[in-house]
């Protein structure tokens, strides 16, 4: 068991705690974020049934969604914090503080930061560089006169994968033991994005994955300057 599987663990000996200390400290005036990443760090379970939906926090045991975890510790002192402030970290990615990366690493715990970087890259980077792809695909056709409106999802695939994405939705299926539904739900999505940027670091040599990973961060970027957003 990793470092942080010990932290987040299904025994969920700190889940307790974590939502009690949020409570707490949203009663006493203590800003809501700096409260919610000190509870975050407490949480134990990796996953759970909540409410009718299955949430799972650490994708292949090393991949941590902490913004899922937010949202879901944020639904159990609602009314006690900033509707507007929370939707703008849940759904936009804009914290109401500005810390730097070593002032959130402590507030989370380094073992859970570590894995936050995991889905950092293996999630949030690996969907901005399959919209990158899709677009650069787009340009090129363009360039050569096919009209616009075309989905190049598949070709995009191709190019990071070396198959489409059906075909890559099935392996992954197979491997991870996932139902074969004509659906694909958010939870699944975000580990079949993690299973292929694993795929995307045994299929290339080091300096097509580097240069990949540059595009997909490139255009991360570029989404949040739109947004008016920086990272953490």
């Amino acid at each position: 068991m990793s470092r942080v599987e010990k932290q987040l663990s299904i025994s969920g000996a700190g889940d307790n705690e974590a939502l009690r200390h949020l409570r707490q400290a949203a009663a006493e005036g203590k800003h809501w974020y700096i409260a919610l990443l000190e509870s975050i760090r407490l949480w134990s379970l990796t996953e759970e049934d909540h409410e009718g939906c299955h949430l799972c926090y650490l994708i292949a045991d090393e991949a941590f969604d902490w913004l899922l975890l937010a949202q879901r510790l944020c639904q159990a002192v609602d009314g006690q914090i900033p509707d507007g402030e929370v939707q703008d970290l849940l759904f936009c990615g804009k914290p109401p503080l500005d810390l730097t990366k070593r002032e959130f690493k402590n507030l989370i715990g380094s073992d859970k930061y570590r894995a936050y970087l995991n889905y950092f890259y293996g999630v949030t980077v690996e969907e901005a560089l399959i919209l990158a792809v899709e677009n650069e695909i787009g340009k090129e056709q363009q360039a050569l006169g096919y009209g616009q409106g075309r989905d190049f999802a598949d070709e995009a695939y191709l190019r990071l994968y070396g198959a489409s994405k059906p075909i890559l939705l099935e392996r992954f299926r197979t491997e991870k033991g996932y139902p074969k539904r004509k659906s694909t739900g958010l939870g699944e999505l975000r580990a079949f994005t993690y299973w292929l940027f694993k795929q995307r670091l045994q299929l290339w040599d080091k300096a097509r994955v580097a240069s990949d990973t540059k595009k997909g961060l490139e255009e991360l970027h570029r989404q949040w300057a739109i947004k008016g957003r920086s990272d953490l």
